[in-house]
């Protein structure tokens, strides 16, 4: 569906005019769309397999989110070029949903899991016409950046035991991590050669740039282990419980649709389907306003619609016994890099998938479990990867700390309760660097217009993120086109993610032919020597310790 907001600008000049949308963008790009669409298709397919069983949940559940997320989501959603399915992010979620619920049932906690999918959906729904996208503005990035750390850890944590032809350990996260170590003395040896040779494919095939843009690495990664389990015996072998080591896929295509049970204790069914939805809507307007930024039109997605259509998609792949999905960024990524110009080629991926699962079974049956287990270790290792704490400390030591105590509490407790944390230790270190309280979650901001096209916004006092959406409405509510003066002439603080918001506020704003400029800003200096981390007075920053590179 068409953007509330998308602008009609050619973006850079060499990418030509901006894309037809619907039947029209079909006709003029669907050529284009269908070769990026068989290479996300080759990406997804092993995803949707490894993410469902690494979830607790049937393999069948992967590609239901997959192929409903392509076919029937893009066509509902506000942005062009994202792909829908499920994502390693939602893991932790959906695990913890099932094992929870389930209490040692899995198939119980699998279908308790369902239902608070469906509610999640049904919410997305009603918050997506209530407009409550812009509440992703009140988060800090780099809170965000740490929840999605702790969910990688999570992963990694989970995934390496079924990567060694184990089963993962029932026990405190704690705990579990102690037992990494011992679990290599008790590896299956075949299974982890197919679980290692996952992980070493992964990692280094992307380095044959033109081929691993044809050939992807979890795709390769799958058929060399597909033959080598042949080749050892895996695809014969059997564990401790009786069940092996390969896919197990049911014997009919609708077979493998399950219904939701709305049955689980109250308490429990709220908590999970809140947490769903907090972590699904956030990741996918993030994503879709990531994605935005690569698309070369640089067209604006309507979140709008994004969170609209992301409920639908997740309230009829509950139903119907498919996992949550979400914009999935990677993926995305690759989609652009394809040549993907429209939302069919989402379209033409979920097809593919649908017809892989309904025609081509069998051959899935032959992947091993561990093979999936390592592509996720790996791609939990790139939501943790150090670089990103790097990058948060280069913006400031409050930074650091804030992602590195939300991924701890998100592995160790509990994903909201991490993230309410490193919320919490924003909003300290904010008052601690002159925030009054008063001003925490209300921004102190007055609009006047200069002349017919030039609108000033007087920002005063601490701009943090608890009080952006604030500022984010005086913003949005100028006319597309016009020129912003942001004067900061009575500021004394800009934490890192208003400093950050109100950048990619400026570019977006260009690309549609407007223009932002900053006034009586020269008492205010950047913490540390990245651009982007917060503003302070500059004698503070002589003086004070506190942000201080």
């Amino acid at each position: 569906m068409a953007s509330d907001n998308a602008q009609a600008t050619g973006g850079e000049a060499d990418v030509g005019p901006v894309p037809k949308d619907w039947i029209p963008g079909l006709i003029e790009n669907w050529k284009s769309d269908l070769v990026s669409g068989i290479v996300i298709f080759l990406i997804a397919l092993p995803l949707c397999i490894g993410i469902a069983l690494a979830s607790n949940a049937p393999a069948m559940a992967g590609i239901i989110a997959g192929f409903l997320g392509g076919m029937v989501i893009s066509l509902v959603s506000g942005s062009y070029v994202t792909i829908n399915g499920p994502a390693a992010g939602l893991i932790a979620i959906t695990l913890g949903a099932v094992e929870d619920m389930g209490q040692g049932d899995i198939q119980a906690g699998f279908r308790y899991a369902l239902a608070a999918g469906a509610i999640c959906g049904f919410c997305q729904i009603v918050l997506g016409f209530m407009n409550a996208g812009k509440l992703t503005a009140f988060f800090p990035l780099s809170v965000v950046h740490g929840m999605l750390a702790g969910i990688g850890v999570i992963i990694m944590v989970k995934q390496v035991f079924v990567a060694l032809g184990l089963k993962t350990p029932s026990t405190p996260m704690h705990q579990t991590v102690l037992k990494i170590v011992p679990a290599f003395g008790e590896m299956v040896a075949p299974v982890a050669l197919l679980g290692g040779i996952a992980v070493i494919i992964t990692v280094f095939w992307p380095m044959m740039k033109a081929v691993a843009k044809i050939l992807p690495a979890a795709l390769v990664a799958v058929l060399v282990t597909v033959a080598l389990s042949m080749t050892l015996g895996v695809d014969k072998m059997t564990d401790a419980d009786g069940k092996g080591y390969l896919v197990d896929l049911p014997e009919s295509f609708l077979a493998g649709f399950t219904a939701p049970d709305f049955g689980a204790p109250m308490g429990k069914l709220a908590k999970w389907s809140f947490m769903y939805l907090f972590v699904n809507s956030l990741e996918s307007l993030l994503t879709a306003a990531a994605v935005d930024k690569l698309d070369p039109w640089k067209r604006t997605s309507s979140m709008k619609l994004e969170l609209v259509g992301k409920g639908v998609g997740n309230a009829l792949s509950s139903m119907i016994g498919g996992l949550p999905m979400i914009a999935e960024v990677v993926r995305s990524a690759a989609n652009i890099q394809n040549g993907a110009r429209t939302r069919w080629a989402n379209f033409f991926h979920g097809t593919l998938l649908l017809l892989c699962v309904a025609f081509a079974s069998p051959l899935l049956e032959n992947i091993p479990k561990a093979a999936l287990a390592g592509v996720l270790c790996v791609i939990g290792f790139r939501l943790a990867h150090p670089k990103e704490f790097v990058h948060a400390l280069h913006l400031g030591k409050e930074e650091f700390l804030y992602m590195t105590i939300t991924m701890l509490v998100v592995v160790f407790e509990d994903l909201l309760m991490g993230v309410l944390v490193g919320i919490v230790c924003g909003l300290i270190t904010n008052i601690i660097k002159g925030c009054s309280v008063g001003n925490l979650f209300k921004a102190d901001v007055e609009v006047a217009q200069e002349a017919a096209d030039t609108h000033v916004i007087k920002l005063k006092r601490a701009l943090n993120f608890g009080n952006f959406m604030g500022i984010q409405g005086k913003l949005l509510a100028v006319p597309r086109g016009q020129t912003i003066v942001l004067d900061y002439g009575e500021v004394h603080l800009v934490d890192h993610t208003v400093n950050e918001r109100l950048h990619d506020f400026e570019a977006d704003y260009a690309r549609g032919g407007g223009k932002v400029v900053s006034r009586s800003k020269d008492h205010l200096a950047n913490s540390t020597h990245h651009p982007l981390s917060s503003l302070v007075r500059k004698e503070a920053k002589a003086g004070s310790p506190v942000g201080a590179s």
